[in-house]
């Protein structure tokens, strides 16, 4: 989330007023991420999230609507859009496709602690258990492949030492997809602590599903883990990775493929966000007010994931 375009309130109200909501009391850009322009919105009554999408095409958000819908039916907890008076879900608002969504209760679990660790591990296992019976399909854009394409932009930033690290680590790991058949599924493909909401030790919300796409679902859980089970020096902290994994696997089961893999694939999801960060402060512009996520963050995890023997699974 974060703010690219902005939006005046006299725009705004009229936007609201094509949902019959009558009364704007108030709005808040949302200064986070890095893609989509976000609003926090106050009405005299309810609260909503509006986002207007700087890149997204009518096509995929067609995709992350039917997608949303499907795991609203199976009791997951999403928003679903909002449609108008007119049936329209995808409006335009500052020649943007946008969407308005209701606003989910709960805060992002900074430090989440082993009870919250636990039901997002089973809430991941039990969306790639499901997702086998939704039938459309979007390519992972954000895989190996989108390694090497975009490397090079970045590792002349680098100093050499980490230059040999991103040069040694794409060498042993391009080759991942391509020598394995994975269980394939639904990918949230940015399930981070701050795309969840909880009130206590309930999980209210999952939240931004606009990196969505098909591809392997360990992909996914490598994300999860590497955003949530690393300490400030890029360590794991074992007993939030047993307890996402050994809850992960009631819904889940690993196949031995993807045990044999499972180290590689925290280390292609650790370069992914070291490249992506990379790309952020030194090539591509960010919004206004906005602060760049460190990319050392995940240069920290590559290496101890390459240095550091991984907790025993179960």
């Amino acid at each position: 989330m974060a703010v690219f375009t902005k939006i005046k309130k006299k725009q705004l109200s009229l936007f609201l007023k094509s949902f019959n909501i009558k009364k704007l009391i108030k709005f808040k850009e949302v200064n986070q991420g890095t893609e989509n322009s976000t609003f926090f919105i106050n009405t005299e009554n309810k609260k909503f999230v509006l986002t207007l999408f700087e890149q997204c095409e009518y096509n995929d958000l067609t995709f992350f609507i039917d997608l949303l819908k499907f795991l609203y039916s199976h009791c997951l907890p999403v928003a679903l859009p909002l449609n108008d008076k007119n049936n329209i879900i995808i409006k335009k608002l500052s020649g943007k496709n946008a969407l308005l969504f209701p606003k989910l209760y709960g805060i992002h679990p900074i430090t989440p602690n082993i009870e919250q660790c636990s039901i997002i591990g089973k809430t991941l296992g039990r969306l790639h258990s499901i997702s086998k019976n939704f039938k459309l399909k979007k390519q992972n854009l954000r895989d190996i492949n989108w390694i090497l394409l975009n490397y090079y932009k970045v590792i002349s930033f680098l100093n050499k030492k980490d230059q040999n690290l991103m040069f040694n680590q794409i060498y042993l790991l391009k080759h991942l997809v391509k020598e394995k058949q994975l269980p394939q599924g639904i990918l949230h493909g940015d399930l981070f602590r701050d795309n969840t909401l909880f009130y206590g030790n309930n999980l209210c919300g999952l939240i931004d599903f606009y990196n969505a796409c098909t591809g392997d679902l360990i992909f996914d859980l490598a994300i999860l883990i590497n955003d949530w089970c690393s300490d400030k020096y890029g360590n794991i902290i074992e007993y939030k990775y047993k307890a996402i994994l050994n809850n992960y696997i009631i819904e889940r089961p690993f196949t031995k493929k993807e045990l044999d893999i499972w180290p590689k694939m925290l280390r292609l999801t650790a370069l992914r966000y070291w490249i992506s960060r990379l790309l952020v402060i030194n090539i591509f512009p960010v919004a206004h007010n906005l602060i760049p996520k460190e990319p050392k963050k995940y240069r920290d995890i590559l290496v101890s994931r390459c240095n550091k023997k991984l907790p025993s699974l179960f």
